[in-house]
């Protein structure tokens, strides 16, 4: 058993597709980076919206009268 490439260059180059090889890997790896810092961001607003939603709640005064609240 031999191995494809006998050097690092040789891996670099891919005998001549190391241009699209590993601009595609690039490609692939900021597409994934955008995609985790969106979540990320998403997440942090959506924990936000939640925060300020449950204070909104825990400051309401409940009617007099209403049952709903009691549910």
């Amino acid at each position: 058993m031999q191995p494809y490439f006998y050097s690092i260059s040789e891996f670099i180059a891919m005998g001549d597709h190391g241009v699209f090889v590993w601009s595609c890997w690039a490609i692939a790896v900021g597409m994934v980076l955008i995609f985790v810092g969106y979540s990320r961001k998403q997440r942090r607003k959506l924990i936000k919206e939640l925060t300020i939603q449950q204070v909104r709640q825990a400051q309401r005064v409940p009617k007099k009268g209403n049952k709903t609240s009691a549910l």
